[in-house]
Formats: structure tokens, C-alpha cells, sequence
């Protein structure tokens, strides 16, 4: 393919400019790359998408849910260039770059869910919050390599395609979701662009509104497999049914014709056991229901990353919020899932509790000084008196976990007969 002139050094500048070297690699190229061969990666396989982690195989993880959001990614930019007037083979937006910034959307997410990201923003009030986005950030600039806590240096273009919020903790009067931590100011500042573009000009919830179109496809493609994929493991497991699905669209009144008939297919293809396939050809309508139009902001003479704004066809945009809200009311708010929920929340507030009496709570009477953590982080923890930073260090560590690493750390500390010389080898 020849050289790509839709990205320019400003795009492609890294975080740290003395750690940039050369590479048969595009800058892209080694984004994705860096993304693939890390631990965080590695642990999607075994965080809860839907349904908690290992309970069936066939079911999605967040590691299979970010590969097929990758992939609907790539083919929504491939779509797009040949398809679009304002792309050509020598101008056009880089795949490689969507499919990393894909890859990474979810790598801060914690144990069980949403469940626990919820849980960890209420343990972490008083300390800057919780937020599955801004762990993420937090993971891509300062702590994605276990061994040395370093960040992975990315270029601006991969950083910028990951912030789906940049709204900060500390602009926010009730900060439940949707935010970046408060001290990541200066990675959000490097993203637009330091001092020529002041972060002043766009304060607060604005900010949101301001996404590269590399995140604004990857934003499309998460709804994407959100809306569709999700609703196929509720059907495969039982949670979807013909019944469920008829009593929740009558609950929801009356159906704009599109809406009728996204359902009415849906209830047909659980009839003649076509589910997956009915599916996987709707992902392919929504993946051609984007186009591009021109874009004018205060980025956009400086990239091309700003000059265009993603259009979804409306008619697709209402069906792929009608499936998300029956995902969500059927689904998610189902008594089944919210047990589930309520013990992943017990879990994970105990051992956040009893990690904060042993690093937090040190000088106290009360307090063992029993040695919980992995040397690298208890030195971490130990070097530092602010005890903002040893709550937001543990946060990392619980955040880190797998369901299945959360569920045996638990039952190592509180239940008398587990745990042995080789489960704490794991």
C-alpha cells in the first residue's frame, strides 16, 4: 500500500519522544503489537464479559469480545475507504491503529464485570475514583508491564483513539462512571496536543464530545458487538427467550415500525435456530451503515483525525439502542446476574478492606503488618506516605485480578481450608 498521508508527526509523536526508535514496524504497527504481548491482555480471558468467566466456554469473555470488536473495526475502516469520497489509497484511516485502539478499549476493566468497576469506584471515593477507561489509561501510559510499572510509550494517534471520556474525576459532581483520574491531566493534555490547544477551551462533559474518528469507530464497533454478540450468549444461555423477549417489548409500548421489525426478526430467527446467523449478517449491516462527513473543531487543521465525524444510518442507531436496552433489562437486571453481582461486590469489598488495614492503616494499634502483596508492588506501596497513591496502587492490583485470581485470593485470606504450598504458586 503506499505511504498513508492521512496521519502526520503530530499523530504519530509517543509520550516519551527519547524512548521512540526505529522499526520495520509502522508507529501503529507496534501499538498493537505492544497490546497483544502483555499480561492485561492476556487476563481479558478470564474477566467477565456477560456472564462470569469459565462458567461455559462458548459464552464471551472480554478477550473474544475485544477480538471481535477489532475485527468489526478493521472492516468498517476498509469499508469506509472504499466507500467513502473523502478517502483515497494514499489518504485514508489506518486500520492497524483502529484495531489497537480495539484491542486495548477494555484492558482496565476489573474482575466480574461492571459489578466490580463499580464496587472499586466506591472503595476509591475519597481517593479519585474508580473508572474502567481511565484504568485503561492509566495501564497504557504508566503501568502495562508488570515488571518494571512502565507504561508502553504510546504514539499520540493510539492514545487520543482510546479516550472515549476525557472528562476528569474532579469536574464531576457525582463521578459514578464516564471519567478519566484526575491527575491523568497530563496525559490528556499530551493527547490534544499540550499548550497550543489549552484543555481550558473545552472544559468538563464538552470534552466528550470531542473523540478522533479512530475512536469514534472504535466507540461504533464495541456498540456493535455489544448489541449483537451479547444478545446471542443471552439466547444461547436461556436468559432471552421468546416469552422474555415479547413481555419486555410489550412493556416497552408502542414500537416505531423499524424497531417492530428488528424485533420481529430477532423472534423469527430464535424460532427457525438461526440466531447466529441472523446475527453475524446484522453486524454486517451496521458495520455499512457508517459514513464519513466533514468535521471543523480546534483539532482539525492540526489532523485529519479530527477533520471527519463517523454518521451510523439512524434506522441502525435505533435498533442497536433497542437491542442494548434489552440486553440491559433482561439480562443485566435479571435476579440471577444481580446475586452474582452482590457476591462479586462482598468479594471484592473485603479484600480491599483488608488490603487497606495492612498498607493503609500501618501506624495503627489495631493493625497487622501482614506482607499480602507482590514484593514489587508492597516496596511500591512502602516508598510512598501518600496514602492516595497506596489506595490507588492496591486499586491496581485488585483491578488487575481475573475473576477466578480475585475468587482464590479470597478464599485464601478468609476460608480456613483453602489454600495450599501450590495454590499460592498461582
Amino acid at each position: 500500500m503506499p505511504v498513508n498521508q492521512f496521519y502526520n508527526a503530530f499523530d504519530l509523536e509517543r509520550l516519551d519522544s527519547a524512548g521512540s526508535e526505529q522499526d520495520y514496524r509502522s508507529p501503529f504497527q507496534i501499538d498493537r503489537d505492544r497490546i497483544i504481548h502483555t499480561p492485561a491482555f492476556r487476563r481479558l480471558q478470564s474477566k467477565t464479559q456477560v456472564f462470569s468467566s469459565g462458567q461455559f466456554d462458548v459464552y464471551r469473555t472480554r478477550l473474544t469480545h475485544s477480538l471481535e470488536v477489532a475485527q468489526i473495526g478493521r472492516s468498517i475502516c476498509n469499508y469506509l475507504l472504499h466507500s467513502s469520497d473523502f478517502l483515497t489509497r494514499e489518504h485514508y484511516i489506518d486500520p492497524e491503529l483502529v484495531e489497537a485502539a480495539c484491542l486495548a478499549h477494555d484492558l482496565g476493566h476489573p474482575p466480574f464485570g461492571h459489578a466490580g468497576e463499580r464496587t472499586l469506584n466506591q472503595l476509591m471515593k475519597s481517593s479519585g475514583g474508580f473508572e474502567g477507561n481511565a484504568q485503561t489509561l492509566r495501564l497504557l501510559t504508566e503501568t502495562i508491564f508488570d515488571s518494571s510499572g512502565r507504561g508502553m510509550n504510546p504514539t499520540r494517534a493510539f492514545l487520543d483513539a482510546t479516550l472515549k471520556y476525557k472528562t476528569l474525576h474532579g469536574e464531576l459532581d457525582r463521578p459514578n462512571n464516564h471519567f478519566i483520574y484526575t491527575e491523568q491531566f497530563r496525559f490528556l493534555d499530551f493527547a490534544l496536543g499540550g499548550h497550543d490547544f489549552p484543555i481550558e477551551a473545552a472544559p468538563g462533559k464538552l470534552r466528550d464530545q470531542m473523540k478522533s474518528i479512530e475512536c469514534q469507530i472504535m466507540d461504533w464497533a464495541d456498540d456493535t458487538a455489544y448489541s449483537l454478540n451479547d444478545i446471542a450468549d443471552g439466547i444461547q444461555c436461556g436468559f432471552l427467550n421468546i416469552e422474555r423477549i415479547e413481555a419486555w417489548a410489550h412493556s416497552k409500548g408502542t414500537l416505531t415500525p423499524n424497531q417492530d421489525a428488528a424485533i420481529n426478526q430477532l423472534l423469527q430467527s430464535i424460532r427457525d435456530r438461526k440466531v447466529e446467523s441472523h446475527l453475524g449478517r446484522r453486524i454486517g449491516d451496521y458495520i455499512q451503515a457508517t459514513t464519513l462527513d466533514l468535521d471543523s473543531n480546534f483539532l482539525s487543521d492540526t489532523t485529519n483525525r479530527y477533520r471527519y465525524h463517523l454518521k451510523v444510518d439512524p434506522s441502525i442507531k435505533e435498533e442497536c439502542d433497542l437491542l442494548k436496552d434489552l440486553a440491559y433489562r433482561v439480562i443485566f437486571l435479571s435476579p440471577t446476574l444481580k446475586q452474582l453481582e452482590h457476591k462479586a461486590h462482598f468479594m471484592l469489598e473485603r479484600l480491599f478492606a483488608t488490603l487497606a488495614q495492612s498498607y493503609l492503616q500501618q501506624d495503627s494499634e489495631d493493625s497487622q503488618k501482614f506482607r499480602l502483596l507482590p514484593d514489587r508492588l508492597h516496596r511500591a506501596i512502602n516508598e510512598t506516605e501518600d496514602q492516595k497513591i497506596r489506595s490507588r496502587l492496591i486499586c491496581d492490583h485488585l483491578a488487575s485480578l481475573t475473576d477466578h485470581q480475585a475468587t482464590r485470593l479470597y478464599q485464601r485470606l478468609f476460608s480456613p481450608d483453602s489454600g495450599s504450598i501450590i495454590d499460592l504458586m498461582n
